[in-house]
């Protein structure tokens, strides 16, 4: 019995969920129907703005093409990144060595370290740098370099040889997307270079993402899906990524 358009358009609108994008031809094997309608099933979702096609297939549409600014976005999902960076923060033993990444999402760790004296933050983001001098109360270290005023972060090359002196217990890293054909992904080459040395440096890479990410992919690599150790999001994240991400060997932490 073939499907229906509802029934193509469901599995058509979950493959582009989970993989980021989709092909005629797969998606032609997948439903079992030709190829001429695969592309006019994605005429029609593209008219209902949910993806936009491309040569082959079509890609899920992005809310943003370029990322926020900082200050914007520390008000977008507030809720859900307050609840990942204490979630987050909960994870910090005394004696440990952290990074934070440049991310409005690290940043709301910073109200849940403030009474772990015993524990250092090597961060590259001058936001948390600034807050961590207000709040923080164990030792901190700045990744220094070139500060580039957009991202309100050092980068570079001095960040990065910087980056080679330590070895840290957790890396709190930040996305700009996460899809299982791209991995994880960044709006910015040059904090997408800082994050995955960070992972390098760190006994565990910890991917801190609302899920707002999943499904996204942005513009500059990160890692990949298996190169992290742990997943903390929030309870909007849909079954289907947990179970995925689970699937992987990576622990999934739920903030609440």
């Amino acid at each position: 019995m073939s499907l229906t358009f509802e029934d193509r358009r469901m599995k058509i609108l979950n493959h582009l969920e989970m993989e980021g994008k989709v092909q005629v031809l797969h998606l032609s094997e997948l439903l079992s129907v030709s190829t001429e309608t695969v592309r006019r099933d994605l005429d029609r979702l593209e008219k209902e703005g949910k993806l936009r096609k491309v040569y082959g297939g079509a890609v899920k549409m992005r809310m943003e093409l370029v990322e926020p600014p900082f200050l914007r976005r520390t008000q977008m999902m507030k809720k859900e990144k307050v609840a990942i960076g204490k979630a987050a923060a909960s994870i910090v033993q005394d004696g440990e060595t952290i990074m934070l990444d440049n991310s409005t999402t690290t940043l709301e760790m910073l109200p849940y370290l403030k009474d772990h004296h015993n524990v250092t933050l090597i961060t590259h983001s001058v936001p948390i740098l600034n807050l961590a001098m207000e709040t923080f109360g164990g030792r901190i270290i700045f990744l220094g370099g070139e500060v580039n005023l957009e991202l309100k972060a050092a980068t570079g090359s001095l960040t990065d040889q910087m980056l080679d002196q330590f070895k840290v217990n957790k890396a709190f890293i930040s996305v700009g997307g996460i899809s299982l054909a791209d991995g994880i992904t960044d709006f910015h080459l040059a904090e997408a270079v800082i994050s995955r040395k960070m992972m390098q440096r760190a006994e565990e890479a910890i991917l801190v993402a609302d899920h707002s990410k999943f499904g996204m992919s942005t513009f500059a690599r990160v890692a990949k899906l298996d190169e992290i150790s742990m997943l903390i999001t929030d309870s909007g994240c849909p079954k289907e990524w947990m179970d995925t991400i689970e699937a992987l060997g990576i622990e999934v932490l739920i903030g609440e």
